[in-house]
């Protein structure tokens, strides 16, 4: 799989997107890669896309381990190679267990998973794969994070759905030689997987 977008050079961005550049290169792992490489060639919805993100990886009411289990649950129900290769490292560093994650990218539902990642599991695969969250499960999740936790999460969740979505479609590949850390799966067989 090649990239389907010639890599945008900072010096190649019209003066008045600079700032904007400036501001992701102080919080991507990427630098100008990744997302942020599709993004720039729409510069108000960058902006836009970016003040969303910098909300809901920096300054979310989600726990950081939660935070990033979510956002591993969204690449693996996409296929989403670059968004699990660079947000795995990061999950990690967040306390999220290599066990629950090595089931996740071999897309088995986790058997290790602590009563508050399991509860963010069943949120964000229900969400994602039937477009709707049971009632018994709405509730669980609001007595135990609150609701402003529940819907940052849930906008988180469908953030990363959109930037699944664009690292697919432009093909953004893993730097170097980092292989594949997802078997690429028919939709079908990630959801008869996921909600079992």
């Amino acid at each position: 799989m090649t990239d389907r977008l010639a890599q945008l050079t900072y010096e190649s961005l019209a003066p008045e997107v600079r700032p904007l550049a400036d501001d992701i290169l102080k919080v991507s792992s990427a630098a100008l890669g990744g997302p942020y490489n599709a993004l720039l060639r729409s510069p108000d919805m960058a902006r836009r896309c970016f003040d969303l993100l910098d909300y809901l990886r920096f300054k979310t009411t989600v726990d950081k381990r939660l935070n990033e289990f979510a956002i591993l649950i969204q690449a693996r129900l996409a296929n989403a190679q670059y968004e699990w290769w660079a947000h795995e490292p990061i999950a990690r560093r967040a306390g999220l267990s290599d066990a629950v994650m090595q089931d996740l990218q071999q897309c088995r539902r986790p058997a290790a998973m602590q009563d508050d990642e399991r509860l963010v599991f069943d949120f964000c695969t229900q969400l994602a794969l039937n477009h709707r969250v049971p009632d018994a499960l709405w509730q669980a999740a609001v007595t135990q994070m609150g609701e402003q936790m529940v819907i940052d999460l849930t906008v988180l969740s469908g953030t990363y759905v959109m930037v699944s979505m664009l690292l697919n479609a432009t093909q953004v590949g893993i730097p170097g030689d980092g292989g594949e850390p997802l078997q690429v799966l028919d939709p079908l067989v990630i959801r008869q997987r996921l909600l079992a």
